[in-house]
């Protein structure tokens, strides 16, 4: 790819990771949003930092915005370990994928996000609960995480649907930048 080229390529996925996390601002059913799928994107597109720095900046605004929406606090103790689980997403998207992303790799590495989030968030809110809900024991700890499956059901069709469409419209528009390039027009 030429330098233009991957400029354009690079605001490609800027703009596709704005946008599957403002899309988490749209009604959808619990734990089915972009977020997932847009941190492991993120990471797998963009350079270093951003990839970083892009998703957390994203929930950090859009997180007021769901509280004032859906009347629950912006930040909780839990928020510390969700932001965590994201940026993990970053890291295997910059680590797995950056380099390689074929649908396959992608679909198993979404699987692995969803499943690490689900037991990264579930272990936060058994540990960090009062004991009430779930009891600090290895019982609790397994009702704490039979009772979400759900939202783990949720959360892995969400993440696979959004990396489906964010990898797949980079690649469509990746694909077009290349014909752009190799046979030009005169609105080009």
């Amino acid at each position: 790819m030429g330098t233009s080229l991957t400029k354009k390529a690079h605001w490609q996925a800027a703009t596709l990771t704005i946008a599957g996390a403002l899309a988490r601002l749209l009604p959808h059913p619990p734990n089915f949003t972009p977020v997932g799928a847009m941190s492991l994107f993120a990471g797998a597109k963009m350079a270093g930092w951003q990839g970083y720095f892009l998703p957390l900046a994203v929930m950090l605004v859009t997180d007021p915005i769901l509280s004032a929406i859906h009347g629950f606090p912006a930040f909780s103790e839990l928020t510390p370990v969700i932001y965590a689980s994201f940026l993990i997403n970053v890291w295997i998207g910059q680590r797995f994928l950056s380099r390689s992303a074929g649908p396959v790799r992608i679909l198993l590495l979404t699987s692995v996000c969803s499943l690490k989030f689900f037991l990264m968030t579930n272990f936060a809110v058994w540990a960090f609960g009062d004991g009430t809900l779930y009891a600090h024991t290895w019982a609790g700890l397994m009702a704490c995480y039979t009772l979400a499956i759900p939202f783990l059901g949720r959360t892995l069709m969400g993440d696979l649907l959004f990396s489906a469409l964010l990898f797949g419209l980079y690649e469509f528009s990746k694909k077009r930048l290349q014909d752009q390039e190799k046979f030009p027009t005169r609105e080009n």
